[in-house]
Protein backbone atom coordinates (compact mmCIF):
# COMPACT_ATOMS: atom_id res chain seq x y z
CA UNK A 1 0.00 0.00 0.00
CA UNK A 2 1.52 3.44 -1.26
CA UNK A 3 0.99 6.27 1.47
CA UNK A 4 1.57 9.60 -0.34
CA UNK A 5 3.72 8.00 -2.85
CA UNK A 6 5.71 5.85 -0.65
CA UNK A 7 5.51 2.44 1.18
CA UNK A 8 5.01 2.58 4.74
CA UNK A 9 6.73 0.27 7.25
CA UNK A 10 5.39 1.12 10.74
CA UNK A 11 7.46 0.69 13.76
CA UNK A 12 6.53 1.45 17.36
CA UNK A 13 9.03 1.31 19.25
CA UNK A 14 13.08 2.49 19.26
CA UNK A 15 13.90 -1.07 18.89
CA UNK A 16 11.47 -1.56 15.89
CA UNK A 17 13.07 1.73 13.80
CA UNK A 18 16.63 0.42 14.16
CA UNK A 19 15.53 -3.16 12.45
CA UNK A 20 13.92 -1.01 9.38
CA UNK A 21 16.44 1.47 9.34
CA UNK A 22 18.50 -0.52 6.77
CA UNK A 23 15.33 -0.41 4.62
CA UNK A 24 13.92 3.07 4.77
CA UNK A 25 15.11 6.72 3.27
CA UNK A 26 12.70 8.11 5.45
CA UNK A 27 11.37 8.44 8.50
CA UNK A 28 7.96 10.02 10.43
CA UNK A 29 8.62 10.07 13.95
CA UNK A 30 5.70 11.16 16.34
CA UNK A 31 7.40 12.53 18.90
CA UNK A 32 4.92 12.41 21.71
CA UNK A 33 4.97 8.63 21.69
CA UNK A 34 4.90 6.94 24.72
CA UNK A 35 6.94 4.10 23.78
CA UNK A 36 10.48 5.67 22.96
CA UNK A 37 11.67 9.00 23.03
CA UNK A 38 10.76 10.77 20.05
CA UNK A 39 13.71 13.24 20.01
CA UNK A 40 16.34 10.96 20.72
CA UNK A 41 14.45 8.13 17.70
CA UNK A 42 14.64 11.34 15.36
CA UNK A 43 18.65 11.97 16.39
CA UNK A 44 19.08 8.08 15.88
CA UNK A 45 17.29 8.02 12.60
CA UNK A 46 19.13 11.28 11.48
CA UNK A 47 22.80 10.34 12.60
CA UNK A 48 21.87 7.08 10.14
CA UNK A 49 21.83 9.38 7.23
CA UNK A 50 17.52 9.37 7.10
CA UNK A 51 15.42 12.01 6.47
CA UNK A 52 13.53 12.77 8.95
CA UNK A 53 10.02 14.57 9.28
CA UNK A 54 8.13 14.79 12.76
CA UNK A 55 4.97 15.55 14.27
CA UNK A 56 3.95 17.09 17.87
CA UNK A 57 1.66 19.17 19.27
CA UNK A 58 1.43 22.96 17.62
CA UNK A 59 2.27 24.77 20.52
CA UNK A 60 5.05 22.83 22.04
CA UNK A 61 7.66 24.79 20.53
CA UNK A 62 10.60 23.50 22.56
CA UNK A 63 10.05 20.02 21.82
CA UNK A 64 9.85 21.48 17.70
CA UNK A 65 13.13 22.83 18.41
CA UNK A 66 14.76 20.09 19.82
CA UNK A 67 13.84 17.72 17.34
CA UNK A 68 15.26 19.83 14.77
CA UNK A 69 18.14 20.21 16.58
CA UNK A 70 18.48 16.46 16.55
CA UNK A 71 17.72 16.34 12.92
CA UNK A 72 14.60 16.74 12.09
CA UNK A 73 13.84 18.11 8.36
CA UNK A 74 10.91 19.40 9.15
CA UNK A 75 8.28 19.24 12.54
CA UNK A 76 4.99 19.48 11.79
CA UNK A 77 2.12 19.82 14.49
CA UNK A 78 -0.66 17.10 14.01
CA UNK A 79 -3.14 19.06 12.79
CA UNK A 80 -1.56 19.87 9.65
CA UNK A 81 -1.01 16.52 8.92
CA UNK A 82 -4.66 16.03 9.41
CA UNK A 83 -5.87 18.92 7.19
CA UNK A 84 -3.49 18.45 4.58
CA UNK A 85 -1.43 15.04 5.18
CA UNK A 86 -1.16 13.54 1.82
CA UNK A 87 0.19 16.71 -0.14
CA UNK A 88 2.55 17.77 3.22
CA UNK A 89 3.96 14.03 2.91
CA UNK A 90 4.19 13.97 -1.46
CA UNK A 91 5.87 17.71 -1.06
CA UNK A 92 8.83 16.50 1.84
CA UNK A 93 8.59 12.72 0.17
CA UNK A 94 9.72 14.82 -3.17
CA UNK A 95 12.10 17.28 -1.50
CA UNK A 96 15.76 16.69 -2.77
CA UNK A 97 17.70 15.55 0.22
CA UNK A 98 20.47 17.75 1.34
CA UNK A 99 23.85 17.73 -0.02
Amino acid sequence: MLLAGAEPHPARTADGLRALLPQVDLVIVDLTARAYDGVAVVAEASTAGRRVLAVAQHDDLALHASARAAGADKVYAYRKLFEDGPATLRTWIAKEPPG
